[in-house]
């Protein structure tokens, strides 16, 4: 079976051996507190500096998922609003997630075809509601964006990010699930960039990451967090030590490790990505009967791809797809019914897109 489902999706066929490895390394059995977790630890959070070509001065934390990350930016880093701008349903999911922590919390939904900046301020017909939206960018204490937005297949380009840093001193938080490790970034222009493991980084579920710049601990220091658990600074007094601030997922960690050693550079895996979007996205258009859901270039995924078509034609073609071997994505949220997607991760192959680009074709 062929899966392009866009998370949990393909691991790497080479995670079958590394999880021997790890049985027969005796890593898993580990006090985290050891020597030998932390040495697996510190080496892990090395290769994700190098491999991922994150500045020295961003520091990273390893958690249990992308949600929990939500968790601890309404925690830790927001003393009394953060302001969520999205497209799709995990945007819309973060924003309520950090309303039942932070009630002050603002959120603002733009369609799929628009790019952010636009939406903020760039093409507004009434220039007295753009000014208003630079000055309110201006005076934001959180910033919360989706990156990649895997219920519609969106996509925040780099260059709309720089436009907006350099209009705001707000802390910019990022949800970059299913693009970190798939796509090039300009870490500079986010505070809290996190994700999870099993898509583009092509390892199974259960393990979570932040990445974070020095003016998040600062940040941290100033609000009043009375929790504990998951309290960025206790966790940061951890990872200071390469410890993690409550029983880890060793494995997960371990398989981290290993993936990293194989993957070649964000650089040449990030132009793979986004060489193999622009030939989906062609290929669909100009070789099928179907369409890409989002029609604007400027907003397209280059590592999740949507598609959309009438409802039962989408029950036909997942259901022939099984019956060849693939499987397709669901939709999601209010496309649950009319598109089905397509992961674009680094451990699918080409002669696997080739193959379900040869089904698509009949």
């Amino acid at each position: 079976m062929i899966t392009f489902y866009p998370g949990p999706s393909k691991v790497y066929p080479q995670v079958e051996g590394y999880l021997q490895e790890a049985f027969r390394s005796g890593i898993l059995s580990m006090n985290h507190r050891s020597q030998g977790f932390m040495d697996v630890l510190r080496e892990t959070l090395r290769l994700m500096h190098v491999k991922l070509n994150i500045p020295d001065d961003y520091t990273i934390y390893l958690v249990s998922s992308a949600t929990e990350a939500w968790e601890i930016i309404a925690q830790s880093l927001t003393s009394h609003h953060s302001a969520h701008h999205y497209n799709g349903a995990f945007g819309k999911k973060w924003f309520s997630y950090a309303s039942h922590i932070v009630p002050q919390t603002s959120g603002s939904l733009f369609p799929v075809e628009q790019t952010l900046t636009d939406h903020l301020f760039e093409h507004e017909k009434d220039t007295a509601r753009a000014e208003f939206n630079r000055q309110r960018l201006r005076e934001y204490e959180v910033l919360c964006l989706t990156h990649s937005e895997t219920s519609n297949g969106t996509h925040i380009r780099m260059q709309e990010l720089a436009q907006i840093r350099a209009m705001t001193d707000a802390l910019i938080a990022i949800d970059a699930t299913s693009s970190l490790g798939g796509v090039a970034f300009d870490w500079t222009l986010g505070d809290v960039w996190f994700a999870s493991v099993q898509k583009c980084l092509g390892l199974p579920a259960g393990l979570g990451m932040m990445v974070c710049s020095p003016k998040v601990l600062e940040k941290a220091r100033t609000v009043n967090d009375v929790l504990r658990y998951n309290s960025l600074l206790f966790m940061h007094e951890n990872f200071e030590k390469f410890q993690t601030h409550y029983t880890p997922n060793t494995l997960g960690i371990y398989l981290l490790m290993r993936v990293l050693e194989q993957v070649s550079t964000i650089q040449e895996v990030g132009a793979r990505s986004e060489e193999r979007a622009k030939s989906w996205y062609e290929f669909l258009e100009n070789e099928t009967d179907w369409q890409p859901l989002v029609q604007n270039p400027a907003t397209r995924s280059d590592t999740v791809i949507a598609v959309k078509g009438d409802p039962q034609a989408i029950i036909d073609v997942k259901k022939a797809a099984l019956l060849a071997g693939i499987t397709l994505g669901n939709g999601y949220g209010e496309w649950k019914n009319t598109t089905f997607r397509i992961a674009n991760f680094p451990a699918i192959e080409q002669e696997e897109a080739d193959v379900l680009k040869m089904f698509l074709r009949k």
